[in-house]
């Protein structure tokens, strides 16, 4: 009763993500992100504009960065278009915090694991190759999101942000006190077995085989 899934990073401008996994050992029940089973209720449509609120009257009315917001909320605009774009194609995101984002501790150096975007590190082979089998862990083997991301194959470069990745992920317990962040790729995660609850900054997505999730 393992997690794996598989999935792909295509480097692109403008992207934030910040994401949680909950895994579902069971595969009986969809975990939702808070740790229990209350159901979500999704957004529907592309090219829409959305808006939730985690407490009634939390977001401002009629403007978007206030003197005072409700409940002295910080607020932050996340994400925007160019102030030269017309009207009709201006998009934007605001988030509504307790505190603000910059207010953190300095960040560590993690361990990449067998992440990589060293494309060119070895020479390209035009023999029939296959990979085998990835190492699914196990019980007593704690491993989370990012401790479980292997690099299969890509190309680009993250620092001219533009390429894709493609990676294989397999894990078999949640993130706890940690969080995962990409500033620069949309992400496409297929899971295969075992349930997927992910919180990300802009709501929660319960993720079941059959299913596939995307982040922007």
């Amino acid at each position: 009763d393992d997690l794996s899934l598989f999935l792909v990073c295509e480097h692109l401008p403008f992207t934030w993500i910040l994401l949680w996994v909950l895994t579902d050992l069971s595969n009986k029940q969809t975990m939702a992100a808070s740790g229990g089973g209350d159901s979500l209720k999704y957004m529907t449509g592309f090219g829409n504009e959305f808006q939730s609120e985690a407490l009634p009257d939390a977001l401002p009315k009629g403007q978007n960065n206030p003197q005072v917001c409700p409940y002295n909320l910080y607020a932050e605009q996340l994400s925007g278009s160019a102030f030269t774009a017309p009207r009709q194609s201006n998009v934007r995101s605001w988030l509504y915090r307790i505190q603000p984002s910059a207010n953190h501790l300095p960040f560590q150096r993690a361990d990449t694991g067998l992440l990589t975007n060293n494309w060119t590190a070895n020479h390209p082979n035009p023999n029939q190759m296959r990979w085998k089998p990835f190492n699914i862990p196990k019980v007593d083997y704690k491993v989370d999101f990012v401790q479980g991301l292997a690099s299969v194959c890509g190309a680009g470069d993250p620092c001219a942000r533009h390429g894709l990745g493609v990676y294989v992920f397999c894990c078999n317990t949640s993130m706890v006190d940690m969080c995962f962040y990409s500033s620069d790729g949309d992400f496409l995660i297929v899971p295969q077995q075992g349930s997927l609850a992910i919180t990300t900054e802009f709501g929660k997505m319960n993720v079941a085989p059959g299913e596939i999730c995307v982040i922007q």
